[in-house]
């Protein structure tokens, strides 16, 4: 089968986890994503997987309960840490091998990230799952996605979200809002659209790494996105 990208990193949202709850890991949805990872890698493909811990804890949104920010967003790092360990349990479950890896040392649960090591366990078809975001306060896990993408050479990011891809405005707010389905990072920046925070989307802008904002719910749409079908809305230069 001819594949339109072969090592990819897939970046998920905490929030996303938590399917119809309000807060932790809806089981069916995390089974949901193994089991789209395991078609696509059953296919050839190289994943890297970079997961955000908003259905736990959001760094953010620390400093209204008192917490001060660097601590706070510690406390989210942690937090995709959890994630991730939920993630990898789902992943092996379906036979594949997997290895966590973390920003933060913690030994007895992750590896520390090695980038020649990772690259290693993703020639040899492992799933690699990117968790502690970049082990950096002050830094969201949509930069850290950006970073381990262009660390590993990735050759796209796919950034599996609620809706099918980029609109002009919030469609779950704007019934008149309409879809882009491919867009340059420069009209991104110039119409003020919300896909990574800044830090984020300027790495991947520089460093020439398309992004592709799709739903991640529909379990055709990573199979369909490595076909080379058009899914979602295609971010490039």
């Amino acid at each position: 089968m001819s594949l339109k990208y072969k090592r990819v990193l897939l970046k998920l949202s905490g929030e996303s986890l938590m399917g119809e709850k309000g807060f932790g890991i809806d089981a069916n949805m995390i089974k949901h994503y193994a089991n789209q990872i395991k078609t696509i890698v059953d296919m050839g493909v190289e994943v890297a997987i970079v997961i955000g811990g908003g259905n736990i804890f959001r760094g953010l949104s620390a400093g209204a309960s008192g917490i001060e920010r660097v601590q706070g967003d510690y406390m989210g790092m942690l937090a995709t840490v959890i994630n991730a360990m939920a993630l990898q349990s789902a992943i092996e479950t379906t036979g594949l091998y997997t290895r966590l890896i973390s920003a933060i040392e913690m030994r007895q649960i992750a590896e520390p990230y090695i980038r020649r090591r990772a690259m290693r366990h993703l020639e040899k078809k492992r799933v690699v799952i990117f968790s502690a975001g970049t082990g950096n306060p002050y830094f969201t896990t949509d930069s850290a996605a950006a970073l381990r993408a262009s660390e590993i050479n990735a050759e796209v990011i796919l950034k599996g979200t609620r809706v099918d891809g980029i609109y002009t405005a919030d469609p779950e707010k704007d019934p008149t809002a309409t879809k882009f389905d491919n867009i340059t990072f420069a009209e991104v920046l110039n119409k003020g659209l919300n896909v990574m925070d800044t830090t984020a989307f300027t790495m991947c802008q520089e460093n020439h790494i398309p992004i592709i904002v799709f739903d991640i719910a529909n379990p055709d749409n990573l199979v369909n996105i490595m076909k080379g079908i058009s899914v979602g809305t295609l971010v490039k230069d």
